[in-house]
């Protein structure tokens, strides 16, 4: 969900930055343990790009606030 007026995107589990599995933080695609098919979640990442807001509103984890853009970025290098 985009809320422009705000400046913000909920993008639920399509990155997360906090793995439940690992512990790891930072942006990232959701497990593959959690996912049921990893490279429709990657496609569904470089789909948000089309989106721009600086505050990221994530399924798991803390909210980003250096923009879309980086998260989606670092999630894909993250996996």
């Amino acid at each position: 969900m985009h809320f422009p007026d705000r400046d913000a995107i909920i993008v639920g589990d399509a990155l997360v930055t906090h793995d439940p599995y690992t512990g790891h933080t930072g942006p990232r695609v959701v497990p593959a343990a959690a996912t049921a098919n990893v490279p429709q979640a990657r496609a569904s990442l470089v789909a948000l790009r089309e989106v721009s807001a600086a505050t990221v509103l994530p399924g798991h984890g803390d909210v980003w606030t250096s923009g879309l853009d980086d998260a989606v970025t670092l999630a894909l290098r993250a996996g």
